[in-house]
């Protein structure tokens, strides 16, 4: 709808058509709102983030997604393993503490993003790509916001919205323009990464992701994410003055890097690397708030924790379901608590993830999972954290997750 002064209007305005914005357009449109995405990337394009976790399959269900994440042939996934310094375990996501999905799919993220966006559009979603959001005007007390759109030919136009979504991801619209990004607490680390042809030819399980330690340096470590097809994402993370030990291209720094272990340089040998790597720095971001009057943050716009565990897609989606179940409550009619509804619960999962990635990086829960004596129920706990149940307070260490975590790390550290 357009108004006297050529202002369109619409209900809802996304802000991204990454997984967030597109499974919350995909909710919404079945409530029977009006939904706009304005995406400033053309799909399909890349992206990481590959492996996603079970617990995000039923996010894929209740928009409706699900058929058609199956049927594009995806690598299956039922767990994760961890290598280091020889040293092998894994965690099987069938086997967990909490009730739900148990497999899902390691996925390249330009094909699966492109999927989701579609099934939005298939939905009734408008979606514009290469269209890129300049500003928003919030209006007062949760008035309709004024945002002002570049088209592909430069062309600017302003709509206005009666709720906006930023699921703008690393890009931060909204944190950046209302300036409420607060500093991480994580060092700032970067990434270096590819996708190969892998050429593993046996002794790995295809339906796991493996992240392996470096040898000499705890808090460095490898994913390596395998594809179906005989392919593989592959990366290191580890802070930014160990990265900038290497020199030459991404790509001379990564395979130098991974050269320095062992067991995954072997399962690499014949790999044939195809594909020029990438390089990304400081990507842990927090907010004040998740929420503010006539707007939500979705995914990476509102807070990024670190790739460890693969937690990014399933908080995304979490983030995109609540937002969508309190903004039909509001469009009802409703006095919604936006706190209570969406960013309290939203952060209790984002907070059980963040005590575990700062475990790993302080050595402590790489202690538990190497211990050669592990307890099966307190590991089908762990495992179901790491399938990404976060939110599910009938597992202690999701609703006690400091106590809980300290306690099982000092039973597992060598006198």
């Amino acid at each position: 709808m357009t108004d006297a002064l050529n202002i369109e209007s619409v209900e809802i305005l996304i802000v991204g058509a990454g997984p967030a914005g597109s499974v919350a357009a995909a909710l919404l449109r079945q409530q029977g709102r009006q939904v706009l995405v304005i995406e400033r990337e053309e799909f399909p394009r890349f992206s990481i983030g590959e492996s996603l976790l079970p617990q995000s399959m039923a996010y894929l269900e209740q928009a409706g997604m699900l058929r058609a994440v199956v049927e594009a042939g995806f690598q299956f996934k039922n767990g994760a393993a961890f290598m280091r310094a020889g040293r092998y375990t894994d965690f099987d996501f069938r086997d967990k503490h909490s009730e739900g999905w148990g497999t899902t799919y390691q996925v390249q993220r330009a094909q699966f993003d492109h999927i989701l966006a579609k099934e939005a559009a298939r939905f009734g979603a408008e979606v514009r790509y290469r269209h890129e959001v300049m500003n928003i005007e919030l209006g007062e007390n949760g008035a309709p916001a004024l945002v002002t759109v570049k088209n592909p030919d430069g062309e600017t136009y302003q709509v206005r919205a009666g709720f906006i979504l930023d699921a703008s991801g690393f890009g931060r619209i909204l944190p950046r323009l209302l300036k409420l990004e607060t500093p991480s607490n994580f060092p700032v680390r970067g990434a270096i990464f590819t996708h190969i042809e892998d050429g593993i030819r046996g002794g790995f399980d295809r339906n796991k992701i493996r992240v392996t330690v470096h040898p000499k340096h705890d808090d460095v470590w490898f994913w390596t994410i395998p594809f179906a097809g005989g392919r593989c994402s592959l990366g290191v993370v580890a802070e930014t003055s160990f990265l900038d030990r290497y020199q030459g291209t991404p790509t001379e720094r990564l395979r130098a890097i991974v050269a320095e272990e062992p067991s995954l340089s072997a399962l690499l040998a014949d790999a044939n690397w195809d594909t020029p790597a990438r390089q990304i720095v400081g990507y842990s971001a927090n907010v004040e708030k998740l929420w503010g009057p006539g707007y939500a943050l979705l995914g990476n716009a509102g807070e990024f924790l670190d790739p460890v565990f693969s937690s990014g897609v399933t908080i995304a989606f979490k983030s995109a379901s609540l937002a969508a179940a309190a903004l039909q409550r509001q469009f009802a009619g409703e006095m919604v608590d936006w706190q209570a509804d969406f960013g309290a619960p939203l952060r209790k999962g984002v907070d059980t993830f963040r005590v575990f990635v700062e475990s790993w990086y302080a050595g402590g829960f790489q202690k538990i999972i190497f211990h050669e004596n592990q307890q099966p129920e307190i590991k089908r706990m762990i495992s179901a954290i790491l399938a990404g149940y976060a939110w599910d307070l009938s597992n202690p260490y999701v609703k006690e997750t400091p106590r809980r975590l300290a306690a099982l790390e000092a039973l597992c550290t060598p006198a």
